[in-house]
């Protein structure tokens, strides 16, 4: 037994460790050390109709659970005794660097979410050295995208809309602003049925009810922000005014695009073109012997059709079909750096973040968005050095086994 004696007041003075209380955005963002810790301070400080826009997916939402549960069900097989003392992130993605294996995919109305929107997300993209993809639907214009990311990579996304000349003024709009790449994006025919909207009469622009007002009174900062800034509107879609984005995607969006509508923006668009939402094998092997740039394997994270795949477990079957070299790239799920890592791992080129990067912008605006990006390229900075990996190019299939738990049935 140890000898007790009374404590030594000098030594409860060496153990005492007071500090200054840290309040404000700055404490707030520190103590996230998780996406998942972004997202609870996000729920808070966001109004439930804003953040359930974001967080919220289709009908049961069963895709989305579906694709970050695939990212749960992975098994890491580290190499011992191969020192990685210092991790090399950065790769070539589309014909220019990227610092890290992963961009901002498109997220529309971001202002939504917090009045600094797609300025935020430009920003910190840019100062991070990896891409940022502005939506059709964003609430920022192409030319201020430019400004608030003037030497970094800006990206932009696609729906082609019943009015052809609209559409191909913003590809030319993008082309003269110094874009780079454009996703052609083809999973949205019509809108998914996203319930947590409709549950929240959620609308474009947000209406001032009875329960928007109660649900703003612990979130006052929110409505100060939004109302003492520009209205809040879509920067490249006119005539939105009280639509549901069911019924703005209806209104506004062709749903009869064909390869014909690739074929011809692909004759005006001077930069590499990828198409978005590709979600079976056939067809990512008929695109790529179409010639496009790349592809993304996604199911709109979750919010058009639910019970589609995942776009993680589709991947492997996508690469050997299409082979190695062709650039897949991979959305939908993905909340944690190790996602990133075993998709690089698996044969991904690249990958693309939305609600992880809008759950910062929530938290904190653009120091919420750097959070976020912070927080990714450490995990997957230690996770490459825990698999004794110094570079991307080392990740090989070997060291990640997918857990299956969906297995079809012949």
């Amino acid at each position: 037994m140890p000898r007790r004696q009374l404590p030594n007041p000098k030594d409860v003075f060496e153990y005492l460790q007071l500090r200054r209380p840290q309040l404000g955005r700055a404490a707030r963002l520190r103590k996230a050390l998780t996406i998942a810790d972004l997202r609870a301070i996000a729920k808070r400080r966001t109004p439930a109709a804003a953040f359930d826009y974001t967080d919220g997916a289709a009908e049961a939402e069963v895709s989305i659970r579906r694709a970050r549960q695939a990212f749960e069900d992975i098994e890491f097989h580290p190499d011992i005794l191969r020192p990685a003392e210092h991790v090399d992130t950065s790769l070539e993605i589309l014909g220019g660097p990227s610092s890290l294996p992963f961009g901002i995919a498109p997220t529309g109305f971001a202002r939504l979410m917090q009045t600094e929107g797609e300025v935020a997300g430009a920003g910190a993209a840019g100062a991070a050295g990896i891409p940022f993809t502005l939506s059709t639907m964003g609430t920022t214009s192409i030319e201020d995208v430019r400004a608030a990311n003037p030497n970094g990579r800006n990206w932009f996304q696609l729906y082609v809309m019943r009015d052809r000349d609209a559409s191909y003024d913003l590809v030319a709009r993008a082309a003269a602003a110094g874009f780079d790449t454009l996703h052609f994006t083809v999973d949205t025919p019509i809108g998914g049925n996203r319930m947590r909207d409709t549950r929240n009469g959620f609308s474009i622009p947000p209406a001032l009810t009875l329960r928007t007002v109660l649900d703003a009174l612990p979130r006052p900062w929110w409505w100060f922000d939004f109302l003492t800034t520009p209205k809040l509107e879509f920067a490249s879609l006119t005539s939105t005014e009280g639509a549901t984005v069911a019924e703005l995607i209806g209104k506004v969006f062709d749903p009869t695009i064909s390869y014909a509508e690739l074929d011809t923006i692909r004759e005006i668009w001077p930069g590499k073109i990828v198409v978005k939402g590709v979600q079976t094998v056939p067809d990512a092997v008929a695109l790529i012997d179409r010639g496009v740039d790349g592809i993304v394997l996604s199911n709109h994270g979750g919010r058009q059709l639910d019970r589609a795949p995942v776009p993680f477990h589709l991947r492997p079957k996508v690469v050997r079909e299409v082979g190695a070299d062709a650039t897949v790239m991979i959305d939908t799920g993905i909340m944690n750096g190790a996602d990133i890592v075993a998709s690089m791992a698996l044969g991904a080129k690249f990958t693309l973040i939305g609600r992880a990067y809008l759950y910062g912008l929530m938290a904190g605006g653009r120091a919420g968005v750097d959070r976020a990006i912070a927080i990714l390229r450490s995990e997957i900075v230690r996770t490459m050095t825990l698999l004794g990996v110094s570079s991307l190019e080392e990740l090989e299939p070997r060291h990640v086994t997918q857990l299956t738990r969906l297995v079809p049935v012949d």
